[in-house]
């Protein structure tokens, strides 16, 4: 996806731009998309179209404020199943998937590549392009994403798991090889390093990297209780991510005044490290453009509507 021209950002950011044509997106996923474990599994449902008729918000719908925000034009779609791969949806949701073409496209699969076979990614490499060529049967054109997760605590502090014992940022970086492999494979337009970002944000000394060992004060945990799905701060960096990779913008023009942080009770330090580690996770794939000119108003005056 190419990134948006600098005068186009400058029209946006002037506010001044009419909406661009509709862009349809459909998230495909798991409890790492609808947001097992915290308030955003049930966000703003309204905004967004649950294939499943399942009462889901999730991530898709975070994604859906942000671009709200930044006055652009999506209808956000989405299609999950917890505990699932991108096998499961080839098995039993093609009818689903395939009922419209689609202009954009997100997917992931299983936390650690492989349910039986962690660390493996060569169901994922072989979902991914089965999914990509079905969904390119119906839109040539499709932009397709995956995105890659974050490192599981269960699986780096507890004993007897796949990555105990190593840094918390290694499985976020042997799952980022894996999608990077499925999407050199398929010709995907990007990976969403959410993962990676996840990382950043416990360099940057917002998240807590051990939530066994009690959260540090002024930290926040982006895993939820039971240390493996996230919590409402990571969904919404993972929502983030995201956004900007899709869309060229800096995250960090939301701004620290961003109307679903503040509907999920976040602090403007905290939205502001938040969008600063998604940003730094782009910008270091030049997925965006520096801009962290929080959106001006008539935009921004639409934010919590």
């Amino acid at each position: 996806m190419l990134k948006p021209s600098y005068f186009s950002l400058l029209i946006l950011l002037l506010g001044s731009a009419q909406a661009a044509a509709q862009t349809d997106v459909l998230f495909i996923g798991n409890s790492f998309t609808y947001g097992w474990g915290s308030p955003v599994r049930h966000y703003r449902t309204d905004t967004v179209t649950d294939l499943n008729s399942e009462d889901i918000g999730g991530v898709p719908a975070l994604f859906k404020s942000f671009t709200d925000q930044a006055g652009l034009n999506f209808d956000v779609y989405l299609e999950t199943r917890g505990g699932a791969g991108i096998d499961f949806h080839l098995e039993n949701k093609l009818g689903v998937i395939g009922r419209r073409p689609w202009d954009q496209v997100v997917m992931h699969g299983y936390s650690t590549l492989d349910a039986d076979e962690p660390g493996n990614p060569d169901k994922l490499v072989q979902t991914v392009a089965a999914m990509t060529e079905f969904l390119r049967s119906k839109n040539a054109d499709v932009e397709v994403y995956l995105t890659s997760t974050w490192s599981r605590a269960d699986q780096t502090y507890l004993p007897d798991r796949p990555w105990t014992g190593q840094p918390i940022e290694q499985m976020a970086l042997d799952v980022r090889a894996g999608y990077d492999v499925a999407a050199a494979a398929s010709n995907v337009a990007a990976v969403n390093g959410v993962g990676e970002a996840w990382s950043r944000a416990m360099a940057l000394g917002i998240a807590d990297p051990n939530p066994y060992d009690g959260i540090e004060a002024d930290k926040v945990d982006l895993w939820t209780y039971d240390h493996y799905h996230a919590s409402h701060y990571g969904y919404y960096l993972e929502a983030l991510v995201v956004f900007g990779n899709l869309t060229g913008l800096d995250p960090r023009s939301l701004g620290e005044n961003e109307c679903s942080a503040y509907e999920l009770g976040m602090s403007r330090n905290q939205v502001r490290m938040l969008q600063q580690a998604a940003f730094d996770q782009l910008e270091s794939e030049d997925r965006v453009t520096a801009n962290p000119l929080e959106l001006p108003r008539p935009v921004a005056a639409q934010r919590c509507n």
